[in-house]
């Protein structure tokens, strides 16, 4: 989206380390902070969903044979 973890902190009311944390996968977010960081982005929770399944649905699509 083309915010910086600064700007979607601040926006968020979030320290922006948190959402380096939250970024990396070292913290799990609570749904208030999933719905505070879906309204900066104006997206709906659903939307939030569907793009974090086609992440992990990429990541675990098996690797083929290049024999």
């Amino acid at each position: 989206m083309g915010l910086s973890q600064e700007k979607l902190g601040f926006e968020a009311e979030m320290d922006r380390s948190f959402i380096s944390l939250l970024e990396r996968g070292r913290r799990s977010p609570t749904l208030d902070t999933l719905v505070r960081l879906c309204q900066v982005m104006d997206i709906s929770l659903t939307q939030l969903s569907a793009l974090v399944e086609a992440k992990l649905d990429r990541n675990t699509e098996p690797k083929t044979d290049p024999r």
